[in-house]
C-alpha cells in the first residue's frame, strides 16, 4: 500500500534548451554537498513535499524552496508539487545573501511557467 502513495521526484527540463537546471546544479557540486542535497530531496519525497521549516519555506504563488545547508554553502531548490504525485524540482542555486534575490525567483517563476504550457516534454525522473 505505502507504494501507492510514494511521491515522484522529477526534474524539470526546459523546452527550449532541452537542459535540466536543478540536475546540472547538482552535478557540478563537491561530492559532500552532493550528498546532502540527495538525502535532502529523499526526505522532501518522504514527507510528500511537505516537510514544512527549517526545511522548506512558501517562496510565491505555488513555488516552495528546499533550504538544504552545508557548512557555509546554502543550497536552495525550488520547487513544486503537482497533479499525480509528483514533486518537481524546478531551480536551483547557491544563497549568498540574507533575502533570496528577486533573480532567482523570476528564474523558477520561467520555469513553472514553461513546465505548465509544456507539460509532455519537460519531465526527467530522478533516481
Amino acid at each position: 500500500m505505502e507504494k501507492f502513495n510514494k511521491y515522484g521526484v522529477y526534474y524539470f527540463v526546459d523546452s527550449q534548451k532541452k537542459k535540466v537546471p536543478v540536475e546540472n546544479y547538482i552535478n557540478q557540486l563537491p561530492q559532500k554537498d552532493k550528498a546532502k542535497v540527495f538525502r535532502y530531496i529523499n526526505f522532501l519525497q518522504e514527507q510528500k513535499g511537505a516537510p514544512g521549516e527549517p526545511y522548506t519555506r512558501h517562496i510565491i504563488d505555488k513555488i516552495r524552496e528546499l533550504r538544504v545547508d552545508f557548512g557555509r554553502n546554502r543550497h536552495r531548490i525550488f520547487y513544486f508539487t503537482f497533479i499525480g504525485k509528483k514533486i518537481i524540482l524546478l531551480h536551483a542555486f547557491l544563497k549568498k545573501t540574507q533575502k533570496t534575490p528577486i533573480r532567482e525567483k523570476e528564474v523558477a517563476q520561467y520555469n513553472y511557467r514553461d513546465f505548465i504550457n509544456n507539460q509532455t516534454i519537460t519531465l526527467k525522473k530522478y533516481d
